[in-house]
């Protein structure tokens, strides 16, 4: 069973910086897309960013491209999304999902069938 784990939320001024983390267990990921997702109150589940496990293809969201960089570390099973130049409207929960053999460029939250928790970040003038 896939378990993701998300951590690095939290408050952060409107241009600054903040990391989050998604621990992934249960699986081997070497097959999976992951993906990162947010959600605003009142607002959809709206895609981010998604990267292939196995070879580190990258797929943003426009509204994030140049701002957000998604990565991960195959030593430590975790993929991270880290955010800069924040904005007010980057106000969200942001979730992490995997899906196994899914193309990168698939970015509906339906397309993945395991998620995390969420991790709060609020963005702050």
């Amino acid at each position: 069973q896939v378990q993701l784990v998300e951590s690095g939320g939290g408050l952060v001024q409107a241009g600054g910086s903040l990391r989050l983390s998604c621990a992934a267990s249960g699986r081997t990921f070497s097959t999976y897309t992951m993906g990162w997702f947010r959600q605003a109150p009142g607002k959809e589940r709206e895609f981010v960013a998604s990267i292939r496990w196995s070879s580190g293809f990258t797929s943003y969201a426009d509204s994030v491209k140049g701002q957000f960089t998604i990565s991960r570390d195959n030593a430590k099973n975790t993929v991270y999304l880290q955010m800069n130049s924040l904005k007010l409207e980057d106000t969200a929960v942001y979730y992490c999902a995997a899906e196994e053999g899914l193309s990168v460029f698939r970015r509906q939250a339906g397309d993945f069938g395991s998620w995390g928790q969420g991790t709060q970040v609020t963005v702050s003038s």
